[in-house]
């Protein structure tokens, strides 16, 4: 029998974000399947296991914790960038499917909770098809809360000017091709906005929605090195960070 699987978006970190359409698949699964990325990384596992225990009536689940495979680290604007990642993801199917054979019953239910949403910046909806290519599965996917969505929340702001488009790009793209109107940049680790003019309007948002949540705001010139510093340290301290931030540039509409 086909084994189910729920893909799920978990919000970016506080369990308020968690909707009705994923507590109801929280409740639906037996088995939810995590990465392992070390001992930094342990509280991430802590919050999904958190997630499960407020939101799931009858605690009968298993969690079931997967090695994830080493990753290849290039320099994200050189030629190998996209085959490292392609070399990691195909790791990372053959982890998720010998894990789903072994642990989750014909029939059975099993689940990954995605941070955020998993349609955005995440890996793993086409690790799934890779997977699916090899074991019988069908899988849904449950949308959930963005960095996007928190962080304009929290700063009070608008994700858009009024009538102009927004792009979501990262911290390369952003360097290689400059900005332009709105842009909200994720998976910058070299704080790429310090190349922007310094009237630049930026809004920074790390570890959203969590008690060590980071708000800063203003424009690159007046706040852009304390970004950088503050999130330096949190990132030494915490041993990892997920952070994403708005920019605005000063000849965008009000």
């Amino acid at each position: 029998m086909t084994r189910r699987i729920h893909v799920i978006g978990i919000g970016a970190g506080d369990p308020d974000h968690v909707t009705a359409q994923a507590v109801a698949a929280l409740n639906d699964t037996q088995v939810f399947f995590v990465m392992d990325k070390g001992s930094p990384k342990d509280d991430l596992v802590a919050l999904r296991r958190l997630i499960c225990q407020r939101f799931i009536r009858e605690p009968g689940y298993r969690f079931v914790e997967l090695p994830d495979p080493p990753r290849v680290r290039e320099a994200s604007d050189g030629p190998a960038y996209r085959q490292a990642v392609a070399d990691w993801h195909a790791a990372r199917a053959r982890v998720w499917a010998d894990a789903i054979e072994a642990e989750l019953p014909d029939g059975g239910t099993g689940a990954f909770l995605a941070w955020g949403d998993p349609s955005l910046y995440d890996s793993t909806l086409r690790i799934l098809d890779t997977v699916a290519s090899h074991v019988d599965i069908d899988y849904d996917v449950i949308p959930g809360i963005t960095a996007i969505q928190a962080l304009t929340a929290r700063h009070r702001i608008p994700l858009n000017d009024v009538g102009e488009p927004v792009l979501i790009t990262t911290g390369r793209q952003l360097r290689d091709r400059g900005l332009t109107g709105s842009a909200v940049v994720m998976l910058d680790a070299d704080c790429s906005f310090l190349t922007c003019p310094p009237d630049t309007g930026i809004w920074w948002g790390a570890y959203l929605g969590t008690p060590d949540e980071l708000l800063m705001s203003g424009t690159v010139g007046e706040v852009g090195e304390e970004i950088a510093r503050v999130r330096a340290d949190a990132r030494a301290r915490h041993g990892w960070i997920m952070d994403t931030y708005l920019l605005r540039s000063a000849t965008g509409g009000a």
